[in-house]
């Protein structure tokens, strides 16, 4: 630890799950210690081993306590207008999700609703969301567009999610999902997919609106070779990419978003062995979203077996959206992917973590306790890192840290 003369804080006697890669396991640290100096981490390990002589601000005893890092929700659609608790009433009368989608409902319902709304609505509808998922410990997370299908409602949305960054001590990443559904005018889907490229993409680059771009991919949506031209339009602007990939059927999604070096391809139920190889090879991320199979009712979970066994990491995500899992809370999300998918608890920890912070193309900054990564901490009232997994409907965070404050 350099200049050793200031430590703004530090927190000692702390159980740490640093989900540090270069430690077995979830990188346990018993007795530990954590440093901060300017918002980053500078000093992590045994209590015992802190530097003498330390110009301390501040030093806090957890008394034992848990800490992790700072949850990473990576992949949301928290802003939008309006909500689809009707078709959650047909839904349970038995219509299908693909049945709702092509009467007119689904996606576009929202579409109608979210462009109805002003930027200041968007904000307002959006922070109660946003709050929940701060209450629980979440320091980052992603917020897609999507619901408006036309420039100035996709801007809208775009601009409501940086603002909601301004109001609340939360790092937000941004995607662009023009490529969403087709809009209600009458275009068909290629000329969509050009108008995306040609005009709304390099505008809403242009006015610094965009941390990456993401599409969906699935029959009742964009086909693999429309995303691909969406793909290299984003390259063209040095944008990475995403993808929904394999949620309904197998379009072979997966191996699109490695073959395009996506940062995640995300829901996966469809995905096959040969798309779990190529993402392994690629090292795009599998952002498993539980939330959604089980609001869907969906029967074919995404194969975690395959990503074991070709190396393939897994990130678990809530997919706030007002039509297939109204869900604000990762602690759920991580509890249904242990028990609807069989992920172990430390997949599901490194999950809402670490690599979570690498589907965002954050690994470097957040994600794991290490020196040099920003201060991001949730300091839980348990022993295990199993009780947050366990427990469902219940808080245990006793205190968020964002950059050290």
């Amino acid at each position: 630890m350099s200049d050793k003369s200031r430590i703004d804080r530090v927190w000692r006697h702390a159980r740490l799950a640093t989900l540090d890669p270069h430690r077995a396991g979830l990188g346990i640290i018993e007795d530990g210690a954590i440093a901060a100096r300017d918002g980053r981490i500078v000093f992590v390990g045994r209590d015992q081993d802190l530097p003498g002589g330390l110009d301390v601000d501040v030093a806090l005893d957890c008394a034992g306590r848990l800490i992790t890092p700072g949850l990473v929700d990576c992949h949301t659609h928290l802003v939008f207008g309006g909500n689809r608790a009707n078709e959650f009433e047909m839904r349970l009368n038995g219509a299908s999700y693909r049945e709702i989608a092509e009467a007119g409902g689904g996606i576009l319902s929202s579409v109608r609703a979210t462009r109805a709304a002003s930027q200041a609505d968007l904000v307002a509808g959006a922070l109660p969301r946003l709050d929940a998922l701060i209450a629980e410990g979440v320091t980052t997370l992603e917020i897609k567009s999507g619901y408006g299908l036309d420039h100035d409602t996709e801007a809208r949305m775009l601009r409501a999610a940086r603002e909601l960054a301004r109001m609340r001590a939360v790092t937000i990443r941004t995607s662009f999902l023009g490529a969403h559904a087709l809009p209600p005018e009458a275009y068909s889907k290629d000329e969509y997919v050009d108008l995306i490229c040609r005009d709304t993409l390099p505008k809403l680059a242009r006015e610094g609106l965009l941390d990456a771009v993401d599409a969906f991919c699935e029959t009742i949506a964009f086909s693999p070779q429309q995303c691909s031209v969406v793909f290299e339009a984003a390259a063209r602007l040095r944008l990475p990419v995403k993808l929904h990939a394999d949620q309904l059927t197998n379009s072979g999604g997966a191996k699109l978003a490695a073959d395009c070096a996506a940062l995640s391809a995300d829901h996966l139920e469809f995905a096959d062995e040969a798309g779990a190889a190529a993402m392994g090879r690629s090292g795009t991320v599998a952002v498993l979203l539980p939330g959604a199979y089980y609001f869907l009712r969906e029967t074919q979970a995404p194969p975690i077996a395959h990503f074991r066994r070709h190396g393939v990491p897994m990130a678990v995500a809530t997919d706030c959206n007002p039509g297939s899992s109204p869900l604000t809370s990762l602690l759920l999300a991580a509890n249904m992917a242990a028990t609807l998918f069989r992920m172990t608890i430390d997949e599901c920890l490194a999950g809402i973590t670490r690599e979570a912070a690498r589907a965002l193309g954050l690994i470097g900054e957040v994600g794991t306790l290490e020196s040099g990564k920003w201060c991001d901490l949730a300091i839980w009232e348990a022993e295990s890192p199993a009780e947050l997994v366990y427990r469902m409907g219940f808080n245990p965070l006793h205190a968020r840290i964002r950059r050290g404050q």
